[in-house]
C-alpha cells in the first residue's frame, strides 16, 4: 500500500489535469445515458405523435448527445494522457537519478534484462495505473450516485435496484475477479521481467552459444519460460472475459428488471408509457461507467507488483556517500594508501588486505599481480564506486571519505579494463570525456591513442558507429578509444588498467612513445600483466594475492 501511496503523491502536481479528465469522464457517461434515454423517449413519443416537430426534436437531440458524448469522451482522454506522459516521464527521471548512484557497485549484480525490464516495461505499466486505476473508480461512483438519484425520483424501488446491479458488477465482480487473478498477476509480473533478462542474455551470448553448440539448450529454457508466462496471461485472459461476460448479463438483468417495475406504474397511469423504453436503456448505458472496474483492480494487482520492483532499486542504499561538509578538492597530487583492507560483504572474503602504496606527485608507478588480487577492486575504490572501511587512501592531505564523489572523478582519469563503448559514432563516444571538445582536440587525444591513422582510414571518420558496445571495433581498437578519452579528460591522475592488454607490440611501443611525454607530470597507476610497462614507470609495485 505504501508503493501505491508513494505513486498517488506523484499526482499532486498534475492533479487537474486528472481531475478534468474525471470530470469529462463523468459528462461523457452522462451523456450516453443521456442519448440512450433520451432518444428512447423522443422516438417513443414520436410514435405516438408523428408530428414533423416531435421528429425533428427527436433527431435533434440525439445528434446533440452524440456529438457532446464523442466530445467529452475525446477530452478525457486528452487531459488523462497530458496527465499521465507527464507523471511518466517524472517517475523515469526519478527512478535513473534514484539508481545513478548504484551503479556500478550495487547493479553488478543485477541482471541487464531485468534492469531493462524495470526501467521500460515496469514504468510503462504504471501508464494502466493512472489511466485505468485512478479515474474509473471517481467516475464510477458519481455516475451511480447521480443515476440511482434519478431512478428513485420514479421510483425508490427502481433507484435500489439499479444501485444493486450497478454495485454487483462494479464492486463485487471485480472484487472476485482481483482475488481469481491475483495469482496470474504476479505471475505476469514477475514472468515479464524473467523473459526480457532470459532474452537480453541470450542475444548477449549468442555467438557463444553457437560456437559450443548450446544454443538449443538456452533456446528451450527461454521457450519454457515465456510459455509459463503466456499461461499465466491466457489466466488472466479468461478471468477478464467471465467477467466481461458477467457485466454485461448484469447490464441486461438490470434493464430487464426496470421493465418489469415499471409495467405496473405505466399501468396504473403514474409513469408515462414512453418511459418503459427510456428507463431500461438509460440504465444499461450508465453500466460504461462500472465495467472498466474489473479490470481497474487486475491491473491494480500487477501495477503494484511494478510499482514493487521499482522501489526496490528507488529505495536500495548507496554504497557511497557525500560528506557534510566536504573538503576542498586537494593542490597536492600524491596519492597515498595505507593499511586498505575491503571486501564486499561481512560474509565474503577479503579482495585486499592491509594494502600500503604510496605515488609521489608526478610519479607513475606499475602495479602487478596475479590474477583476483584486487588490483581492479583497488581502482573501484579510486573512483569511490565502493567506500573502504578499513585502512586509509589520501590524495593530497585529504582522505577520499571526506571528499565528494564528483571532485574525486574530477581529479582522475581512468582506462578500466572493461571498456564500454555506445552505439554512437566514434566521436559521440569521446564526448563523453569532454562534451565541449573541439575536432582539434579530439585529433589531438587519437593522434596520443594512436587512433589517428585507424579513423583516417574510415570512409565517415569520426562520424563513424561504433556499435553496440563497440560491436564494430577490434579489441585493440576499443582500447585505444579509451585512452583517448582519458587524453581528452585531462585530470593531474590517471590510472591505466590494461591500457594495452589488447595491442601487438609494434602498437604498443608507439602507443607508450606518445604516452610518456603526455604523462610527464602526471600522476600515474599502470596496471599491466606485461613485462614491458617497467621501462615506461618509475618503479615497480608488486600487489599479491589475499588469503
Amino acid at each position: 500500500m505504501n508503493d501505491m501511496r508513494r505513486l498517488l503523491q506523484l499526482v499532486v502536481p498534475h492533479w487537474h489535469w486528472l481531475a478534468a479528465g474525471a470530470l469529462f469522464g463523468i459528462v461523457a457517461t452522462g451523456s450516453n445515458v443521456a442519448l440512450m434515454g433520451l432518444s428512447a423517449y423522443l422516438i417513443s413519443k414520436a410514435a405516438i405523435a408523428t408530428g414533423v416537430a416531435e421528429l425533428a426534436l427527436a433527431i435533434t437531440g440525439v445528434r446533440v448527445l452524440a456529438i457532446s458524448r464523442a466530445g467529452f469522451r475525446y477530452l478525457e482522454r486528452y487531459t488523462t494522457h497530458r496527465a499521465m506522459f507527464r507523471i511518466l516521464s517524472t517517475v523515469r527521471v526519478w527512478f535513473y537519478r534514484a539508481v545513478e548512484p548504484l551503479a556500478p557497485a550495487r547493479l553488478v549484480h543485477e541482471r541487464s534484462g531485468d534492469l531493462l525490464t524495470r526501467s521500460v516495461s515496469d514504468v510503462d505499466a504504471l501508464e494502466d495505473f493512472y489511466i485505468k486505476v485512478v479515474v474509473p473508480p471517481v467516475v464510477a461512483a458519481v455516475v451511480v450516485a447521480g443515476v440511482s438519484v434519478v431512478y428513485g425520483i420514479f421510483d425508490p424501488l427502481i433507484g435500489l435496484s439499479l444501485a444493486f446491479f450497478l454495485v454487483l458488477t462494479g464492486v463485487i465482480l471485480p472484487l472476485v475477479s482481483r482475488w481469481l487473478s491475483a495469482a496470474p498477476a504476479r505471475a505476469v509480473a514477475t514472468g515479464r521481467g524473467d523473459v526480457g533478462a532470459m532474452l537480453v542474455d541470450e542475444l548477449g551470448g549468442v555467438a557463444d552459444l553457437v560456437a559450443l553448440d548450446a544454443a538449443a539448450g538456452h533456446r528451450s529454457r527461454l521457450l519454457e519460460r515465456a510459455r509459463e508466462l503466456d499461461e499465466a496471461r491466457r489466466r488472466l485472459g479468461v478471468i477478464e472475459g467471465v467477467a466481461n461476460a458477467l457485466s454485461g448479463l448484469f447490464a441486461s438483468l438490470a434493464g430487464l428488471v426496470i421493465l418489469v417495475l415499471a409495467i405496473p406504474l405505466v399501468t396504473s397511469g403514474e409513469m408515462e408509457g414512453v418511459f418503459l423504453a427510456a428507463l431500461p436503456l438509460a440504465a444499461i448505458a450508465s453500466f460504461e461507467a462500472v465495467q472498466p472496474l474489473a479490470r481497474s483492480l487486475q491491473l491494480y494487482d500487477s501495477t503494484k507488483v511494478s510499482a514493487r520492483r521499482l522501489f526496490e532499486l528507488i529505495d536500495a542504499p548507496a554504497p557511497v556517500t557525500d560528506p557534510e561538509p566536504a573538503a576542498e578538492p586537494p593542490g597536492d597530487r600524491d596519492v597515498v594508501i595505507e593499511g586498505l583492507s575491503f571486501r564486499f560483504g561481512e560474509t565474503e572474503p577479503w579482495v585486499l588486505r592491509d594494502l600500503d602504496l604510496r605515488l609521489a606527485a608526478g610519479e607513475r608507478v606499475a602495479l602487478v599481480g596475479p590474477s583476483g588480487c584486487g588490483k581492479s577492486t583497488l581502482v573501484s575504490l579510486l573512483l569511490r564506486f565502493w567506500d573502504y572501511e578499513i585502512g586509509s587512501i589520501r590524495i593530497g592531505e585529504c582522505e577520499l571519505h571526506e571528499l565528494e564523489q564528483e571532485d574525486t572523478r574530477a581529479l582522475l582519469a581512468v582506462v578500466p579494463q572493461d571498456v564500454h563503448l555506445f552505439n554512437a559514432t566514434i566521436e559521440d563516444n569521446l564526448l563523453v570525456a569532454d562534451a565541449h571538445a573541439t575536432r582539434e582536440d579530439l585529433e589531438r587525444a587519437c593522434a596520443v591513442a594512436q587512433l589517428d591513422g585507424f579513423i583516417a582510414s574510415l570512409p565517415n571518420g569520426f562520424d563513424s558507429v561504433v556499435g553496440e558496445d563497440g560491436l564494430l571495433l577490434s579489441g585493440g581498437e576499443r582500447r585505444r578509444l579509451a585512452i583517448a578519452r582519458a587524453v581528452l579528460k585531462d585530470a593531474p591522475i590517471v590510472v591505466l588498467d590494461e591500457a594495452s592488454a589488447d595491442l601487438d607490440s609494434t602498437t604498443e611501443a608507439a602507443l607508450w612513445s606518445a604516452l610518456d611525454p603526455w604523462l610527464e607530470g602526471r600522476t600515474a597507476l599502470v596496471i599491466s600483466h606485461r613485462p614491458t610497462v617497467s621501462t615506461h614507470v618509475d618503479r615497480v609495485a608488486e600487489l599479491g594475492s589475499v588469503s
